[in-house]
């Protein structure tokens, strides 16, 4: 079965050139499904990406991204992606720091970290020490804390809007106007053991599938006409019920030849 991407053949000896350029900045090595990540101190990172960009031909950086481990004593780590464009091969170069120890900035070996570092920074608070300029990027201005943390809130901490009385955009503090917006995320597919809110109106079903209906059960629309039933008919037994009898008609009869006709004497 052929490969869906190319593949990226192996550099032999990687791992041993890296140790021996680097020297004491080198901590650890793991070289799986062919992938090479190496391990550094973290304030020699900035002279450990000159040493692989000079003498291991290590010329462009795709990518930093940084990584937390909230129950490490160091919870970030930021990965360096580094491609060879010379050798055709990639190296994964990681360092380890907390919320109280920047990291060196590598700008002044790859300017594209420019960026990049202010994103992890944006993301995860980690902070370069030397980087030009760094400040949010992805976020705004008045943003509360980092995003990309494990224990950030998935709500946020405040939201924004456009306020019609102010004519601009507005920061408030989160409100869940729904109900629903309490997810449990460990709770299995069959649902939650507590009621929602507006789930105390359902009447739970009997166990078991309904059965359908038989052929014998349903009704034809004649079954049901016969079924139906029928109206009494209004009956009289006498001509008192009805107000009728022969002197009613006798009245009747003498106050229409009384009546004259609607159209005068020539009609």
């Amino acid at each position: 079965m052929t490969s869906p991407a190319p593949l990226v053949p192996a550099r032999e000896g990687i791992v041993d050139a890296v140790r021996a350029a680097i020297g004491d900045a080198f901590v650890s090595a793991k070289n799986e499904v062919s992938e090479v990540s190496i391990d550094v101190a973290r304030e020699s990172v900035a002279d450990v990406l000159t040493k692989l960009r000079d003498e291991l031909e290590y010329q462009q950086l795709m990518e930093i991204a940084g990584v937390d481990y909230p129950e490490r004593a160091e919870r970030f780590e930021v990965v360096y992606h580094l491609l060879s464009v010379t050798r055709n091969h990639r190296l994964r170069v990681r360092v380890s720091t907390d919320e109280d120890h920047a990291v060196p900035t590598v700008t002044g070996v790859y300017p594209v970290a420019g960026w990049l570092e202010r994103e992890v920074f944006d993301m995860y608070g980690v902070a370069f020490a030397g980087h030009p300029d760094l400040r949010r990027i992805l976020t705004d201005y008045g943003f509360t804390g980092h995003p990309q943390r494990k224990d950030f809130p998935l709500t946020g901490h405040v939201e924004l809007r456009y306020s019609e009385e102010e004519k601009r955009v507005v920061y408030e503090p989160v409100s869940l106007a729904q109900d629903f917006r309490d997810f449990d995320f460990l709770s299995p597919w069959e649902g939650a053991e507590y009621v929602m809110p507006g789930d105390e109106k359902a009447q739970p079903e009997a166990p078991g599938a309904p059965s359908p209906l038989k052929a014998d059960d349903i009704k034809k629309p004649e079954q049901v006409k016969a079924a139906a039933p029928r109206p009494t008919p209004k009956t009289t037994d006498h001509g008192g019920q009805t107000g009728a009898g022969a002197k009613a008609n006798k009245a009747a009869a003498t106050t229409t030849r009384k009546r004259k006709p609607k159209g005068g004497e020539g009609t």
